[in-house]
């Protein structure tokens, strides 16, 4: 399973890749949006991990550009600025879930697995994805 990171903050990209790769993900690291859509248009990935504040284009601007080319690609948002507003804003826009920073490597792992199982269980429901 291939994950697409997106955060500006290395330290963050780091930590993510060591944790996802521990647990046996294939991890793709990119610091901001523009990026993000770029190596989104030359890999599959299962899921996305996305930050919200960026410089440039923040993390609400890539969910809906996501959204509008991949609507089935489960997208975790992440943020250190998590407010009420902010949280139903990346869930009104397509978000699987939301996850404070910062946040521990097993939740980290624990709340892509319940994703990963949600959606899993939801395809089958639906069929096969195009």
């Amino acid at each position: 399973m291939k994950i697409l990171v997106v955060d500006d903050e290395d330290i963050v990209l780091e930590s993510c890749q060591a944790v996802l790769e521990a647990e046996g993900f294939e991890v793709c690291l990119v610091p901001s949006a523009d990026k993000a859509l770029g190596a989104m248009k030359k890999n599959v990935f299962s899921l996305l991990l996305i930050d919200v504040k960026m410089p440039g284009h923040d993390g609400m601007y890539l969910m809906e550009a996501i959204k509008k080319e991949w609507p089935n690609i489960p997208i975790l948002v992440m943020s250190g600025y998590y407010t009420t507003n902010t949280i139903k804003e990346a869930m009104d826009r397509g978000a699987a879930t939301f996850i404070a920073k910062p946040f521990e490597p097993d939740e980290l792992v624990e709340t892509i697995r319940k994703v990963i199982t949600k959606e899993e269980r939801h395809g089958k429901k639906e069929g096969p994805r195009n």
